[in-house]
């Protein structure tokens, strides 16, 4: 529907838009989301390569230029013959093969019409995005480069000295907010929470959370991180600063942190609501809607946290609607798998109000979690990689 109607986070008319961080995390195979990409990048994942192919430097991490990210992939589904684009708001789920992956901020007309369908009422969550400033209005003498644990030189840091951290932290908790209307605070995801809303759990919380002093070669009592926003290394966000301070405020009190004092903004940190649904009550284990299994719910919508999981899912989505059309049946993912442990837990989660997930190791079947640490995620990985082996012979 962009750029005709806009998201309360979306800027552009590009496909793709990262509006929240612009990590999609860790590269490595023993971390979660470093496995989770390399199965999506086994069955053939376009958004990976092109993410690949936009990398910014950060460590092990994989992070993107989401402007040359978002414009490689609108020109990708532009030059497809095979793609018509039609921009307007969809009010309704059409007909035939339909793969939903609206994301969690669907309009709102949508969502009552998908509520309708459902018959059931939407979750909903209050996520947050980090403020990005230009690297030239930093006073880099008060800065050093570096990452946590040795993990490469790709971070910029921000040291704070315990009476530096203290003056922060007061103005930061009283800082004034902007919140939607009728926010209601108990609906925040503890893993996106707001930078003010951890400062207030005490005053030690950011140097146990986003500010943690550890892994760096001297001692401090708290560091800032930011990260590469693009290729040119102009810009740069803040790490773990999701905020809802007003914009003034932003300005006010990020200027406290040493070397930030001159602080240019291009981008406010903000809030907003992220819908999703509750899979375990609606959907198959294929993502196609129980009632109508013509229907397909991908991303975080169908209640999976996160980037890659919603990469994951999209493609999972895309294959299986391409397979009902070519009246074969649509595939489930191994439970062996970690894509396939994540689908399981939100498919079969019992809870009544469930969260959001993201993709972590102890979603894995039982059978890996009563093998000795150790050697868990390596025999997870090695049983992984042979059943997306085994998949990739049967698509």
């Amino acid at each position: 529907m962009r750029p005709k109607k806009l998201t309360e986070a979306h800027k552009t008319d590009l496909f793709a838009e990262v509006v929240c961080s612009n990590s999609f995390g860790s590269m490595e195979l023993k971390n979660p989301r470093g496995l989770l990409k390399e199965e999506a990048s086994s069955l053939g994942s376009i958004l990976l390569q092109v993410a690949l192919r936009n990398k910014v430097p950060a460590g092990k991490a994989l992070a993107i230029d989401r402007e040359r990210f978002s414009k490689e992939v609108t020109s990708l589904i532009f030059s497809s013959r095979y793609i018509n684009v039609i921009r307007k708001e969809v009010d309704k789920i059409p007909d035939g093969i339909t793969v939903i992956a609206t994301g969690p901020l669907t309009s709102a007309s949508f969502l009552k019409a998908l509520g309708k369908a459902l018959e059931t009422e939407n979750l909903y969550f209050y996520d947050a995005i980090s403020p990005i400033i230009t690297a030239e209005s930093l006073d880099m003498s008060r800065l050093f480069f570096g990452g946590r644990y040795g993990k490469g030189s790709d971070y910029l840091n921000a040291p704070l000295t315990k009476e530096e951290y203290g003056i922060f932290y007061n103005a930061l908790v009283n800082a004034e907010q902007h919140l939607p209307h009728n926010f209601e605070r108990g609906h925040f995801f503890d893993a996106c929470l707001p930078v003010e809303e951890i400062a207030k759990r005490g005053k030690d919380s950011l140097r146990f959370g986003p500010l943690r002093p550890v892994g760096f070669d001297k001692k401090y009592f708290a560091v800032v991180q930011l990260r590469k926003e693009n290729i040119e290394g102009s810009l740069y966000e803040l790490v773990g600063f999701q905020t809802s301070l007003r914009y003034g405020e932003q300005e006010r009190v990020l200027r406290l942190i040493p070397g930030f004092r001159n602080a240019e903004f291009v981008r406010f940190g903000s809030i907003h609501k992220n819908a999703y649904i509750k899979s375990s009550a609606l959907l198959k284990g294929t993502l196609q809607l129980k009632k109508n299994p013509l229907v397909l719910i991908a991303g975080q919508l169908s209640g999976v946290e996160g980037y890659v999981e919603s990469i994951a899912t999209g493609l999972l989505s895309g294959i299986n609607a391409t397979r009902i059309a070519l009246k074969k049946d649509p595939i489930s993912m191994p439970r062996n798998t970690l894509l396939g442990s994540l689908i399981h837990f939100i498919v079969d989660n019992p809870l009544e109000t469930p969260q959001p997930m993201r993709a972590n190791f102890g979603l894995i079947p039982e059978e890996f979690l009563k093998i000795n640490k150790s050697v868990r995620r390596e025999k997870f990985i090695e049983e992984s990689k042979r059943q997306i082996e085994s998949l990739k012979e049967v698509l």
